[in-house]
């Protein structure tokens, strides 16, 4: 979804919100899956999956704890 500049100019606090976001999306992906649904778009998961990776690599970096 945002490219790494963009997700690198996040204070940490909207980092924070922006993977617990991520993650309820994805969460909510994976059951409509489950439930025997088609999603709307296939590759919604990798992309989701992708972002959560970018954000917490960048979390990493800077040292921020996820709890």
């Amino acid at each position: 979804m945002k490219r790494v500049k963009e997700i690198r100019n996040l204070s940490d606090n909207e980092l924070k919100d922006r993977y617990k976001e991520l993650k309820l999306e994805l969460i909510k992906v994976r059951a409509k899956i489950a439930g025997g649904n088609i999603p709307e778009n296939p590759g919604k998961v990798k992309h989701i999956k992708r972002d959560i990776a970018r954000i917490l690599t960048i979390m990493k970096e800077r040292g921020i704890k996820i709890k």
